[in-house]
């Protein structure tokens, strides 16, 4: 009889231990959510043009304003394509102010000194 009783309560002891509640398993304060992680700010359009330069791993990256500030017009399509022959990849932002280029090859001397006349030029290839 005693033994039976020893048997009962021991298992009712076993019992008892897995239902506890602690601080970790408690319905009342449940588990805080991971803080919501940082978003990117979007880039601008100027640093998406670039940004799309760059992704064509070109050894050299240019930017081209006009000194006059104005907006690129056909005119300065013909003169890029004529000076400028190396330039692979060119883009520009919405409002045509500034033009991204990419090559793997630098501006030949002549060449440079021309389109310096009627651009400012930013060599971005170690930026």
């Amino acid at each position: 009889m005693r033994l039976k009783l020893l048997v009962i309560v021991l298992l009712a002891l076993m019992f008892a231990g897995c239902n506890r509640s602690t601080s970790e398993t408690s319905v009342s304060n449940p588990t805080p959510l991971p803080s919501a992680l940082p978003t990117s700010t979007p880039l601008n359009d100027f640093d998406e043009a670039l940004r799309f330069v760059k992704n064509g791993q070109f050894t050299y990256i240019w930017v081209f304003t006009r000194k006059d500030g104005k907006p690129f017009d056909p005119a300065d399509s013909v003169i890029l394509k004529t000076k400028a022959r190396q330039i692979v990849d060119f883009t520009m932002t919405k409002d045509r102010k500034r033009g991204v280029a990419g090559s793997n090859f630098p501006f030949e001397d002549a060449d440079l000194v021309e389109l310096q006349k009627r651009y400012v030029i930013e060599d971005y290839s170690a930026r």
